[in-house]
């Protein structure tokens, strides 16, 4: 029988349904802290320490989380992750496509330069500067993001939309991150989630909230809907942008009648959308990740 190990530190729901579904394909799945993981350079030994796979490195990875910490901290769960890679054993998504996707001022970067649909966006350390920007936005009547360079759900996002808020203009770790706020078509707010795995659009979904935030661990209410082609082909060509095997791109269509990502997330959840389609995204994933065992 394989072994696959799935990095995460909560396992719930997910974990659940991942090892399920390679369980069902004749491989046993362990929940794998990347706390817990170590290069170790010494003679007769594996070169990385995987709790669990002490004799042998497993057959692949599956990436469902990397854990937070100071820049040391990252730069080893990611460095883990490259050398699995190196070594042979597929990882999905592998270090590479993380790095590009927790790091929005890097995802913003790649899509620009794939001339993908894109809110305008500055990422600097300079506040005098950065409270220039705002405040000529606001006067031309725009509304910003806040943002932290990482973060996920929703966490430490705030919108500015006069110049009292600026009081409340946040940096990570010394580096301020700003976009333009993108008003979507109809009443309310609701934006689109795309799930593509394979180079392949598998799902969709659009999301309704009460908050200009439409997260589903907000509140925010989903319903299925198929993406039009010109939204599937721009999802598709940003998760390749980011070079990634899948990712939720996250899109706004805009009162003018275009579409911009918002967020293209390299370990996204899934239950939302399977609450709304007839779908299994992890038998869907498990497969894409063992085709590469082949």
């Amino acid at each position: 029988m394989g072994r696959i190990a799935i990095f995460t530190d909560d396992p719930g729901w997910h974990g659940k349904q991942l090892c399920r579904a390679f369980s069902a394909r004749g491989y046993s799945a362990s929940y794998v802290s990347l706390t817990e993981c170590r290069i170790q350079v010494e003679e007769g030994e594996l070169p990385l320490y995987i709790p669990e796979f002490e004799e042998a490195l497993p057959d692949a990875v599956f990436v469902r989380g990397v854990p937070g910490g100071s820049l040391e901290e990252v730069v080893l769960y990611l460095d883990i992750l490259h050398a699995l890679k190196i070594l042979g054993v597929p990882v999905y998504n592998d270090g590479h496509a993380v790095e590009r996707s927790v790091d929005k001022g890097m995802t913003s970067f790649l899509l620009h330069q794939a001339q993908l649909p894109t809110p305008t966006t500055w990422v600097m350390r300079d506040r005098d500067a950065i409270l220039k920007i705002a405040e000529q936005e606001l006067e031309e009547g725009r509304h910003l993001i806040s943002k932290p360079i990482f973060g996920s759900q929703g966490e430490g996002i705030r919108k500015i939309e006069k110049k009292t808020d600026l009081l409340w203009l946040s940096h990570s770790r010394g580096v301020y991150y700003l976009q333009r706020f993108v008003d979507c078509e109809g009443e309310g707010y609701s934006d689109w989630r795309v799930f593509v795995v394979g180079g392949k659009v598998i799902a969709s979904m659009r999301r309704r909230g009460m908050h200009w935030l439409n997260n589903v661990a907000r509140g925010a209410s989903c319903e299925s809907q198929q993406a039009s082609i010109v939204m599937a082909d721009i999802a598709i060509k940003a998760v390749a942008a980011l070079q990634m095997s899948y990712a939720g791109v996250d899109i706004i269509c805009t009162k003018e009648g275009g579409y911009q990502i918002i967020e293209v997330n390299s370990i996204p959840a899934w239950k939302g959308l399977e609450s709304v389609c007839e779908i299994n995204v992890a038998e869907i994933l498990v497969d894409d990740l063992l085709r590469q065992l082949i």
